[in-house]
């Protein structure tokens, strides 16, 4: 399951870091959705669902910032 996260995770970093018309917000979305995740599964024990709400949350407070 940590493999598959980590993929994903990956996978969304890639994804968000390759578009040239990227803005600052899609930047601080993608990055406060990785850090979110990643303090998510670490603070519930690996946990995929506090993962999930990590990352969303982490996402959402990351486009806010970025504004």
């Amino acid at each position: 399951m940590k493999k598959i996260l980590m993929t994903c995770a990956t996978a969304v970093i890639i994804v968000g870091l390759s578009g040239a018309s990227c803005q600052r917000q899609d930047m601080g979305m993608v990055a406060g959705g990785v850090v979110g995740g990643a303090a998510g599964h670490a603070i519930t024990g690996g946990s995929a669902a506090g993962t999930i709400v990590g990352a969303v949350g982490g996402a959402y407070v990351g486009r806010e910032l970025a504004r």
